[in-house]
């Protein structure tokens, strides 16, 4: 599954070079390799995390101890950062059913924690969602006919639905500035990928849910207008014919005219170019990556790793994959939820359901590690 986020001092599409000739060559191999640009992992440190010569870890939350104002919620998951004068938010998701929502972290210009609070609460099994170019987050229900919800990662406003924007299970959303349109995917075994048309750009109150229709997995496409975005007689992924679907939507992110999405059920990575309206497979994997979520100026991409591995990987511009962390000791979880800090040197993420592996996510931990990441 892949998800991407951008430094947390810009909207996601700003200082987030990707340059775009990388993924057009869509079908070029990819080489993994120990060692990398930053050497290879040392042992374990005392947070179980191993990470190369020069970078270190902490613990900045666990789930059900009191960090700010709050408890921290259970298995934390989608994550980004925001800008906040000398400091920076970090915003979480919870994937707990009910309880779910999401909370913050307010850092201080030294990276001290100055706050914590909840941004959204009531709210059921919210997945891995994402940021606005002007500072708000999108958190996303993954259930039946789950909801969008757009919250305020700085605490001053409540969070609002965005129903215009679909009742299917949602995973993730990633904004397109140049076009004004924001992508869906969903987190179906035949799910299928969207995007919203609002009326007017910056408000997301109205507009036209549209899905992605292409009858081969390579060339173009089109897209055409869902019906019923509640999906009230029939699921919005089976009211157009012509849609295509695709395995199990993760994350996705937009940059330089392409949005990158990933699904897990076949473990590829996709990519639109939303210039030229084509589509196609970016990366095959025989040993899947789980979910990309950050990436730096220099066009590097970081890859989150489950199934076991718990591993953070680096994906470099000339396509060699080199592992940048692993967490020991955490058998039954997956890293969650990274982003960058504003001045991309530190990556903050979660393992979900942390040492015990507890399925409800109680044993949930947040990280921050920080480092001499490539700019």
């Amino acid at each position: 599954m892949l998800r991407r986020t951008a430094p947390c001092t810009q909207a996601p599409t700003t200082g987030t070079v990707l340059a775009g000739s990388l993924w057009h060559e869509a079908a070029d191999p990819v080489t993994r390799r120990p060692g990398g640009p930053y050497g290879p992992l040392r042992e374990p440190d005392v947070n179980g995390v191993a990470l190369p010569e020069g970078f270190t870890s902490r613990i900045v939350a666990r789930t059900g101890r009191r960090i700010g104002g709050v408890l921290w919620h259970p298995a934390p998951d989608g994550g980004a950062c925001f800008p906040d004068g000398d400091g920076w938010i970090y915003v979480s998701n919870s994937e707990a059913p009910l309880l779910g929502g999401a909370s913050a972290i307010r850092f201080g210009p030294g990276g001290a924690v100055v706050d914590a609070y909840r941004v959204l609460s009531g709210t059921n099994l919210n997945r891995a969602g994402g940021r606005t170019p002007w500072n708000s987050w999108l958190s996303c229900e993954e259930i039946l006919r789950g909801r969008v919800f757009e919250c305020d990662p700085y605490g001053s406003r409540a969070a609002m639905p965005r129903l215009a924007m679909g009742r299917f299970r949602h995973e993730a959303v990633s904004c397109d500035p140049d076009r004004g349109v924001v992508y869906l995917t969903e987190d179906e075994p035949d799910g299928c990928f969207y995007r919203f048309r609002p009326a007017y750009w910056g408000d997301l109150t109205s507009g036209v849910l549209e899905v992605l229709c292409a009858t081969s997995d390579r060339g173009p496409v089109t897209w055409r207008r869902v019906p019923d975005p509640g999906g009230a007689r029939a699921a919005t992924r089976d009211q157009v014919g012509d849609a295509k679907h695709f395995s199990g939507g993760r994350g996705c992110h937009y940059a330089d005219g392409l949005c990158l999405f990933a699904t897990g059920g076949d473990d590829r990575v996709w990519a639109y170019d939303a210039e030229r309206e084509r589509l196609e497979v970016a990366y095959d994997a025989g040993a899947p990556p789980a979910a990309a979520e950050a990436v730096t100026p220099s066009g590097d991409l970081y890859v989150t790793r489950d199934g076991g591995d718990m591993e953070i990987d680096l994906i470099t511009p000339d396509r060699v994959v080199t592992p940048v962390l692993r967490i020991s000791g955490h058998p039954g979880s997956e890293i969650t939820g990274p982003a960058l800090s504003p001045g991309g040197d530190r990556l903050y993420f979660s393992s979900k359901r942390g040492p015990r592996g507890d399925a409800s996510g109680t044993d949930g931990v947040t990280y921050e590690v920080t480092g001499p990441f490539r700019r």
